[in-house]
This record gives structure tokens, sequence and C-alpha cells, in this order.
């Protein structure tokens, strides 16, 4: 290999440095101009192949030079992924599509989601360049982009049709500490996603014209919703087998996290390497006995490249899912090893799957998946297990072989759940504590009986039935565990130094040294598990007013008390923004209780995330316009109207209610006009006036009422920025010198209206957008916007967002 001489110590700085070179491209803000990214990869290679020639300092040369090429390629291909990006002035247009469902539909509650890949796009009749492949929805029922016509069910992977769509860029909610949509979309390279129209009439134009897997995967899926007749059984199995995720139901889902279980119910690394495993097996024993094949081809080498083969056939299958394909790329690289004669130590061969998944999906560094996967096979190995020696023949020696087996199992089970800890908290900021006794029984009921019946019910239907069978227990107990007080462990996110002290004890506890090293977890391990939590000083206060879409929910947080102001919206029946914004929000702000929930008026962009809230968190108060008999007052343990001249003081923080009064409450065919108006002020930081959807009618009634009173630093936009709101009047009392707009991006409302924002430009007021800035945060300190804080290459511009 030259001078450098890549062994030992330099073979494994040479191989970290790829994912080190990818790692710092990740953070990149903005990504460079193509000709640096050229210019890295020639720097890299130049210093490559100096350092493989030089004798003294060759190691060094060599890794910068594989860094500089995995930090220049990486920035290559993200270059031609951004280039791929819908064209703004397509945005929102009407446009005419022609081509090919290229994935599995997933089903819903409200519709259907699938990919298609564009064979001819027209806009006003003329052709327009689009990307290859968008990812449409088709809609019925309760959602913004709903459709009337329904022929959903006919919609079948590998057909042709003709859509009326529109589209847009791919854009998500960014809060703290919240998923980022908007990076997985890129890693899948979608690069438009959009919504079926009913104009013009959507049209079948062919049938299996192309996607053979996929539509063998739809086949099976529709089979097992036909032959299973319990649609939570009829999920799992369709998860299991063909990998669609989506047919599990979202309170099943709650359920499995609470327990730990979702790793298993869909196709994970777990999955692949056992079916890997079991297929290798049976083809070394079948190659065994032909003395032909073992001529030309060793038993152990057949059974390796066939149970690779086989994982390769089953990733494909159940949908090529990033965890899945890892997970092939991890089996490969050590197949690979294992051909080409190199016998490396496990932490090398571990580092080479890791190396090849970074080469292949850069983007997956960023994935807990990534690390949670490799995380959990360098556990067990390192904590080398310990092994029982054998009593000699006959029956004891079987048992003692059981033993070994069950004792073997249970401690591999340990070792997973309070190494990756560190790991599932920093991720997730939440702990199954009933994990452990769940994944005992489940791993081996799920690995060896139900998956395996889950695939040989394409071959024989009844294997389904008993697959279901096996699911009804293991259903029940789950939802008697998860039923167990604290059943889960929440912590608030911890920073930085907090988490690597975390991480090092989950090692430190698992690996096989002496009990007074690794009684040292406990102490390190400690500001993970219980860690400071940031809370404004007496007199001073905290907002967040949190990305929901199309929808209003802020938090205020003072020293000691918080108060949240809607719940933001219903986005489908199994979907809202509490489960998918606010619980994880509060959990990572380290909120256990909510003082006092008020929400402004019944419209389900609202308080659509109520029930949620209602159900997983403490509630000290309900105080809404809701009417009586409303629901969510029913599920509040205390509840009022709010209604103007109520006031108090928490921390040395004012809240006074402005609206509504009696009178207002009585127009309950107005929801709008009832909405509570609430005033925030903190005297020497800030004053905040949120108002709900109040209309111009109730600004000018609240300006003839109590016109002192409005006058705030911070103005949360009425209604959205409707025009039916934001009256020229209303502004020149309350003199805001911040204006924050709750709309979701590209909303069917037009929130906010252009003239709208010319007023308050007009009137020298700043504009924040929660779709140009995400979440927007207000502190003593300052302000800002989690797009800016958070912000790297792949995230939708601000620019683009309206302003």
């Amino acid at each position: 290999m030259g001078g450098a001489g890549l062994t030992g110590g330099r073979l494994l700085a040479a191989m970290l440095a790829w994912p080190a070179g990818v790692a710092l491209q990740l953070q990149q803000r903005e990504l460079w101009p193509a000709a640096a990214a050229l210019a890295l990869l020639g720097a890299g290679v130049l210093l490559l192949a100096i350092g493989l020639r030089w004798r003294r300092g060759g190691g060094v040369a060599v890794c910068l030079g594989i860094a500089l090429i995995a930090f220049g390629s990486t920035s290559g291909r993200a270059s031609l992924r951004l280039a791929e990006l819908l064209p703004a002035e397509l945005e929102g247009q009407d446009l005419v599509l022609t081509g090919v469902v290229a994935s599995l539909p997933q089903t819903g509650p409200n519709g259907l989601r699938f990919r298609f890949a564009v064979e001819q796009a027209e806009a006003a009749g003329r052709p327009v360049a689009l990307p290859a492949v968008v990812s449409l929805g088709w809609y019925t029922g309760f959602h913004e982009d709903a459709t009337l016509s329904a022929p959903q069910a006919a919609l079948r992977a590998g057909q042709r049709w003709r859509f009326g769509v529109r589209l847009r860029q791919p854009h998500g909610q960014l809060n703290p500490h919240g998923y980022d949509l908007e990076l997985a979309l890129f890693e899948q390279g979608v690069r438009a996603v959009g919504a079926v129209r009913d104009r013009p009439v959507p049209e079948r134009l062919a049938d299996g014209v192309a996607a053979p897997v996929e539509r063998a995967r739809q086949r099976v899926r529709d089979a097992i919703r036909a032959h299973v007749a319990d649609p939570r059984a009829a999920g799992v199995l369709a998860a299991l087998a063909v990998g669609d995720q989506g047919a599990i139901p979202r309170d099943d889902w709650a359920l499995f996290r609470a327990t730990g279980l979702g790793h298993l119910m869909s196709i994970s690394g777990l999955h692949v390497t056992m079916f890997a495993w079991l297929a290798g097996a049976l083809i070394g024993a079948a190659w065994r006995r032909s003395s032909r094949a073992l001529l030309r081809l060793p038993a152990v080498q057949a059974a390796r490249w066939g149970g690779l083969a086989a994982a390769l056939a089953y990733a494909v299958f159940a949908g090529w899912g990033v965890p899945a394909q890892r997970t092939v790329w991890m089996l490969a690289a050590a197949v690979l090893l294992r051909a080409a004669g190199l016998r490396w130590p496990w932490p090398l061969v571990l580092l080479a799957a890791a190396l090849t998944v970074s080469v292949v999906d850069p983007w997956a560094l960023l994935q807990p998946g990534f690390w949670l996967s490799f995380s959990a096979v360098a556990l067990l190995m390192a904590s080398e297990p310990a092994r029982l020696p054998a009593e000699g023949p006959g029956t004891e020696s079987r048992l003692a072989r059981v033993r070994q087996v069950l004792l073997g199992a249970g401690r591999t089970q340990l070792v997973a759940t309070l190494g990756l800890a560190p790991l599932t908290l920093l991720f997730f900021q939440q702990l199954s504590l009933v994990g452990f006794v769940a994944n005992l029984v489940a791993i081996p009921l799920i690995t060896l009986l139900v998956t395996p019946l889950a695939l040989l019910g394409m071959l024989a239907a009844p294997a389904w039935s008993l697959a279901a069978l096996l699911l009804r227990p293991l259903t029940a107990w789950l939802e008697w565990l998860a039923a167990w007080p604290l059943a889960v462990w929440t912590v608030p996110a911890a920073p930085l130094w907090a988490r690597a002290a975390g991480l090092l004890a989950g090692a430190l506890l698992v690996m096989p040294l002496p009990w007074r090293l690794r009684a040292l977890a406990l102490p390190l391990a400690l500001p993970l598990l219980l860690p400071a939590v940031d809370r404004p000083a007496p007199g001073r206060f905290e907002l967040v007013a949190a990305d929901v879409g199309q929808g209003t929910a802020v938090l205020v947080r003072t020293h000691a008390h918080l108060l949240v102001y809607d719940a933001g919206p219903q986005y489908s029946r199994e979907d809202d923004a509490g489960e998918r914004v606010l619980a994880p929000l509060l959990r990572a702000r380290g909120e256990r209780r909510i003082d006092l929930l008020m929400l402004s008026h019944r419209d389900t962009d609202h308080v659509g995330g109520a029930a949620v809230l209602l159900a997983t968190w403490p509630v000290g108060e309900l105080l809404s316009s809701l009417e009586d008999g409303h629901p969510l007052r029913a599920r509040a343990a205390r509840d009022r109207p709010c209604e103007a001249g109520q006031a108090w003081t928490w921390d040395g923080v004012r809240f006074e209610v402005l609206h509504p009064r009696a009178a207002d409450l009585a127009q309950v065919a107005r929801p709008n006009a009832r909405s509570c108006v609430l005033r925030v002020d903190a005297p020497g930081q800030a004053s905040v006036l949120l108002t709900g959807d109040i209309e111009r009618e109730q600004e000018l009634a609240l300006l003839e009422r109590q016109a002192p009173s409005l006058r705030s630093d911070v103005l949360l936009v009425p209604h959205h920025g409707s025009r039916s709101s934001s009256s020229a009047e209303f502004l020149a009392v309350v003199q805001p010198r911040v204006a924050v707009v709750q709309a979701g991006y590209l909303n069917r409302f037009g929130h906010p209206a252009a003239d709208v924002l010319a007023r308050y430009r007009g009137a020298g007021i700043g504009i924040v957008t929660s779709a140009a800035c995400g979440a927007w945060t207000l502190r003593a300190t300052g302000e800002e916007c989690e797009r800016d804080v958070a912000r790297r290459y792949w995230h939708h511009r601000a620019a683009d967002a309206p302003p």
C-alpha cells in the first residue's frame, strides 16, 4: 500500500475520516457552490495520493484527503438534489400530470399517499419541467385538500393515471427538538409534494405498466386485509411483511412506543438480520448435501452470500426503507470483508459497515436509527458475554444449554436496554421502563414466529390467521404493561456535555470492566437523567409561538407556571398538533404540568390538539369560550369561561383577559367573536397581546372599552392575518414592535393576506410568519426563529416562504 501502510491504528483513523468529513458537511447552513465541491474533491484525491506514498506524515495526509473527498462528494450530491426542487413559480398552480404510481399507496383515515413518477406535465396547456418523482396525496373527508371524487379504491401501484394536482416545495413544521420532515424528504429524494384535485377528473389510463415489486407488495397487503379480520393484527402483519407502517393505527404506535417495541413493528435491522441468518442457515444446509455445489463454492461462503441475497430481497420487497437499507449495507460490508480473507476485529468490521452506509446515504448520520442500530451491535460485542461450561453429556448438559440460551437472551436484552437508554433519552427524551420486560417476550415472539408467519402467508394464507392469533394476547399484555404507573420515563432535553456524559455512562455500564469503574456510570448518567431546566427569572417570561401549520398554539412560561394558549389544529382524524408538535415540545422543555390551558374558541385549528394535552398532561384549569356541553370541557378537571376582567399574577408577570364579555359569550353561532383575548405583561421585559380569531367588530369594541390596556410590544396577529381583522385603528392603538402570524405555508385561505401585511409594514411593524420563521421564541435576552437557529442547507429557504 505504499509508504503510509494503512494498517492498525492508521486504518482505523482512515476509516473514521470519511464519516468525519460527511458529518462536517452536514453542519453547513448554506451549501457551497459546486465549484468549491469539485475543488475539495480534487484536493482530497491529491492528498490521498501523496499520503499513500509518504512514509512520514502520510497517515495524516491520507485521513485529510479522505475527509475532503467525503465532504466534497456529499456537497456535490446535495447540489444535484437541491437542483431538482420544484420551481417556485409552479407552487400552488393547477397542473395536469401524466405518469405512473411508483410506490405502494399508503392508506390513512383521510385517503392515500403515494409516489408518482411524472412522464408529462402541463400548466395551462404548456409543458413544464418537474422533479422526476413527486409525492402526492389523494384525500377525502377531513383534510384541507379533500376532493369530492373518490375513485381512490381503484388506485394501484404500477398504474398509469392522469391527475390534476397542485404542488409545493417540501416544507415542514420546524420546532425546537422536533421532527425534521424536510430532512427526511430530502434524504428520500422527494423535491415536490402535493395533492390530487377534482378537475380534471382523475383518469386511469393503463394497469400494470411499471413497478412490479410495488404491485406485488400491494397484492400481499390487500390479501392480508382480506384474510385477517382483526384490523389491528392486519396492520402489524402488513408492516412486517411489506413494510407498510401506515397500516398500523396511531393508537397502536403509541402503545408500541410506550412499551419499547416500536423497533419491532416495522422492517428494522433486527428483522432483516434474522431473515438473512435463517436464509443463510437453510442455504448452507442444502449446499452441504450437494458434492457438486461444494466443489464450486464452500458451504460457508454460499451461506453468507445467500443470506445477503435474501436480506436484499426482503429489504426491497419491504419497500427499501432507510433502516432496511442500512442493514443490507452493513451485512454486505461484513460479507465482502470475509470474502476478501480479511479477518478484522469486530470494531473494524462494524466501522466498515457504518462507513458503507455513510457512503451510500450520507444523511443517515442524522437519523436516530443509524446510531441506535450500530450502537446496539457495538454494545453487545463489547460486553463480552460470560459462557457457562458444559456439564457433560446427558440431560444435565441439555438443561445447561437451555439455561445458557435463556440467560444469554436475558443478558442480551439487559445490555441493549441499559446501554441504549442514554441514546434513547438523547433522541426522544423518553424511555420505556417496561421495555425490558416487554422485549423479553416480544422479540422472540415477533422475530421467530410472527414475522416468519407473515412471510409464509404469501404461500399459505392460513399462516396469517395463526400470526394474528399470536398477536392478540401480546397486544393485551402490552396494554397491561403500558397502564403501569411510570411506564414511560421522560426527561428534558439535556445540554451537550450532559449527553456526552450519559453516552459514556451507558458504555461503562455494560462493558466487561471492574465494578469500581462501572460504578462511575451513575454519576455520569445523572445530568442526562435529571438535567437542570432553565426557567425565566421572577418577573420575566418566555413565550414560544409554536410552528403548528395553519393554527394557533403558544406557550407562556414564567418562573414557576406554564400557560398554553390554544392547542393547534387537527390535521386528520388520527393526527393533530397536540401529538405531533406540542407533546414533544413540552417533553423536551421539561414541562410536567400545564397550570392553565386557554382555548380561545372552538375552531379546530385552535383546539385540535387539546384532547391529547388534557389526556396526557396534568392540566390545572381549562379557561375557554367553549359552549356548554362541548366535549373538551368534560375532559378538564376544572373549567370556567374566559371573560373580560379576569386577571392574575404569576411570579411577577401579570395576565389579563380583555375579551369576551358575557354578551359576547352568548353568540354561540359566531365562535370568532367569542375568542379569548389575553394580555401578558412583564414590566421591564415585554408585553404580548394574544388575540385568537377576533375580527374588526371585536377590535373596535376593544378600542372603545379598554384602549389603554391594548398597547403591547408583541401582537399575535388576529385570525392568522385574514382580511376580516387587523384594522388600521386597532394597529394604531396596539402599536406592536413585532407582529407574529401563525399560518400554514401556502394554506388554502391565503393567510396572511397581502394587503394585511402591507398594512402592518406601512405602520412600521416587524412581521414574523411561522412559515418563514418556524417556532418563534421570545425571552428576556431577545428573540429567535427556529429556522435561523437550526438552519441547514436542505431546509426550505425562509425567503421562499410568504413574506
